[in-house]
C-alpha cells in the first residue's frame, strides 16, 4: 500500500471514531450493550411526530399593534395642537386606521393641515364627509403593513425567548406559512402546555408611575367622585389590589396615577426571582435598569421622597411602595408572588412584552406512543429498504457490491452522527429523508459501477477503469446531488418543523453520500487493485 492510499485510509479510520464518538457521547467506551443504547437515545433529539407533546397555533392581533399606533397619534396631536394654540373641537379615534377631527377653528385650519403634513407623515389627510370644518387621519397602507410585520416579527421573537427560557427540549417556534399572522409552537415532550401557554401569553409590560393622590378608592367611580368628576390633567384610575401587614392581598382598589410612566419594561437590563425581604414566604421579582433609564430614575425618585410610585405591570397596579432614598438603577416588585410565579414573572419580564395580544386556533397533544410506533415503522423502513438494497448489489456486482455495501452503511453512520453532534432534531419525515439518502447512495454506486463495467468492456485493464470510471461519472453524480441539495436548502428556509427535519437529513445524507460514495468507494477499489498487483481483477 502507497503512502497516498495509506493516509485515505488513516483519514477515513478518524472519521469513523469521530462518528462512534459522536453517537456514544461519553469520554470512556461503555461496558454494556445497554449503555450503548441509553447513550444513543439520549443524543438523537426527537420532534414532535416522534417523541410526543403540544402543537400549539398563535394567531396574533395584529390590528391591536395599528390601534395602538393610531391611539399614540391621538396623544401626540392632542398635545402638538394645545402647544401651538391651534383649536379644535374633538379627536376621535374612529377604528384602527383612521382619526376624526372635528370643529376645527377657521383661523387654525390651515396651521393644522401643514402641522399634519410636516409632523405626522405616517398620515394622509382629507376633508371629513359631512363635517363642515372636520378633517379625516387615515393611516398610509405601507405604514399598516410595516407595523404589521414589525409586530409578528416582534411576537415571534418574544414567544421564542420565553419558551427557551422554560427549558424545554428543541422546541419549534415559526410561521405556520398559511397566514401572516400564525405562529406555529411545537414542545417536543411537554405533554401539559399550560404553563407554557401561560407565559406566552403573558402581557409582561412593566411601567413605573407616579402615584398623584395618596388615597385610593373602592371603584373608579368612587375616586372621579373624589375630585369632582374630573380627572387632573395627564393622570387615569388603575385598578390594584390593597396589601395587609403581611403581604397578603386584600380586594380590588384604584389608584390615581400619572398617564406617562417614568420607566418602561423596556429600560430593563435584568430581572431575578428572590425570596422577599419583607414577607417570610413569598417572593419578589428584582430588577436592574439600564444606564439611561437610572440618569431619569435617580433625579425622579429625589424629587418625590415620601411620595409614593406605582409598579404598573399590564395596566395594573402590583404594588404602590412609598419612595424613601434616591433609586439608581434597580428595584424589587412584590405582589403576594409564589416561587413559581415569581419566575415566570422574572421570565416574561426579561424576554419583554409582547406587541398585541394573542389567540389560540389550535391545540394538541400528540401521546409517545403515537411517536414509538413511527419510529418503529421508520426504522423497519430503513432497515428493510437497506438489507434489500445490499441483497441486490452484492448480488448484481458480485463482490464489488460489497465495496457499495461499505460505503452506504458508513453514509449511514456519518448522517446519524452528524444528527447527534449538530443537536438537530428527528422527525418522522426526517426519517423519509434517510430513506430517500439510501436511495441516493445506490444511485451514486450504480453510476460509477456502470461506467467501470462499459470501460472493462472497451478493453481497458482494471486500474485504467476504475480511474475513468469515477472521473466520468463524477460529474454526474455532482449534477444530481447539487440540484437535489438546492431543493432542499428551499424547503429548509421555506418550511416549518418537520417539512425542515426532512431537508435536513437529506442535505447531511447527501453530502455524506458524496464522501462515501466518491472517496471511501475508490479508496477500497484502490486497495484491492494494489493489493492484487498486475493480475488484478475486478469481480463487477
Amino acid at each position: 500500500m502507497n503512502s497516498q492510499l495509506r493516509w485515505k485510509f488513516i483519514f477515513i479510520l478518524i472519521v469513523i471514531l469521530v462518528c462512534i464518538y459522536g453517537l456514544i457521547g461519553v469520554p470512556e467506551f461503555p461496558t454494556s450493550w445497554q449503555t450503548v443504547k441509553d447513550n444513543f437515545a439520549e443524543r438523537i433529539k426527537l420532534g414532535l411526530d416522534l417523541k410526543g407533546g403540544s402543537h400549539l397555533v398563535l394567531q396574533v392581533q395584529v390590528d391591536e399593534a395599528v390601534g395602538l399606533r393610531t391611539d399614540q397619534t391621538i396623544d401626540q396631536l392632542t398635545k402638538q395642537l394645545r402647544d401651538r394654540n391651534i383649536n379644535v373641537g374633538e379627536i376621535r379615534r374612529v377604528d384602527d386606521q383612521h382619526v376624526l377631527v372635528r370643529d376645527v377653528a377657521t383661523a387654525t385650519s390651515g396651521s393644522f393641515r401643514d402641522l399634519v403634513a410636516t409632523q405626522f407623515t405616517d398620515w394622509n389627510i382629507a376633508p371629513a364627509a359631512g363635517e363642515t370644518s372636520g378633517y379625516l387621519l387615515t393611516i398610509k397602507p405601507q405604514i399598516v403593513a410595516d407595523i404589521q410585520k414589525q409586530t409578528m416579527d416582534q411576537a415571534l421573537e418574544t414567544i421564542d425567548r420565553r419558551i427557551n427560557a422554560l427549558g424545554l427540549t428543541e422546541p419549534t417556534i415559526a410561521f405556520t406559512g398559511r397566514a401572516d399572522n400564525e405562529i406555529l409552537v411545537q414542545l417536543p415532550g411537554e405533554g401539559d402546555p399550560t404553563r407554557a401557554k401561560q407565559v406566552i401569553q403573558a402581557g409582561g409590560q412593566l411601567e413605573l408611575r407616579a402615584v398623584e393622590d395618596p388615597q385610593t378608592y373602592p371603584s373608579q367611580a368612587a375616586g372621579l367622585a373624589a375630585h369632582g368628576g374630573i380627572l387632573p390633567p395627564g393622570t387615569e384610575f388603575l385598578p390594584g389590589k390593597s396589601t395587609s401587614q403581611n403581604g397578603q392581598a386584600g380586594p380590588q382598589v384604584w389608584y390615581l396615577v400619572d398617564r406617562l410612566p417614568v420607566i418602561t419594561g423596556q429600560d430593563l437590563r435584568n430581572s431575578t426571582p428572590t425570596p422577599s425581604t419583607n414577607y417570610p414566604g413569598q417572593y419578589q421579582v428584582n430588577f436592574t435598569l439600564s444606564t439611561a433609564a437610572a440618569a431619569r430614575f435617580g433625579p425622579f425618585t429625589e424629587s418625590h421622597i415620601g411620595k409614593q410610585m406605582a409598579v404598573v405591570l399590564d395596566h395594573q397596579v402590583q404594588t404602590a411602595p412609598e419612595i424613601r432614598g434616591r433609586i439608581e438603577d434597580s428595584g424589587m416588585i412584590e405582589g403576594n408572588f409564589t416561587q413559581d410565579s415569581a419566575k415566570d414573572l422574572s421570565l416574561v419580564l426579561r424576554a419583554g412584552a409582547l406587541p398585541a395580544s394573542i389567540k389560540y386556533l389550535e391545540e394538541r397533544t400528540v401521546g409517545p406512543s403515537l411517536g414509538a410506533d413511527s419510529i418503529r415503522s421508520g426504522v423497519r423502513a430503513s432497515l428493510g429498504s437497506l438489507i434489500v438494497v445490499m441483497i441486490f448489489l452484492v448480488v448484481y456486482y458480485r463482490w464489488s457490491g460489497i465495496n457499495a455495501v461499505v460505503a452506504l452503511a458508513l453514509n449511514l453512520l456519518i448522517l446519524i452522527a452528524f444528527m447527534a453532534i449538530s443537536g438537530a432534531v428527528l422527525t418522522l419525515p426526517g426519517i423519509a429523508g434517510v430513506v430517500l439518502t439510501i436511495g441516493m447512495g445506490v444511485d451514486s454506486n450504480v453510476l460509477v459501477f456502470e461506467r467501470i463495467r462499459e470501460e472493462l468492456r472497451s478493453g481497458k485493464a482494471p486500474p485504467s477503469a476504475v480511474s475513468v470510471g469515477f472521473d466520468r461519472a463524477f460529474l454526474t453524480i455532482i449534477d444530481t446531488h447539487i440540484t437535489t441539495l438546492v431543493s432542499a436548502a428551499f424547503l429548509f428556509l421555506f418550511g416549518t418543523g418537520p417539512v425542515k427535519g426532512f431537508a435536513i437529513t437529506l442535505v447531511i445524507g447527501l453530502l455524506a453520500n458524496l464522501f462515501t460514495s466518491i472517496y471511501v468507494s475508490r479508496a477500497i477499489f484502490d486497495w484491492h487493485l494494489s493489493r492484487m498487483g498486475r493480475e488484478a481483477e475486478l469481480s463487477i
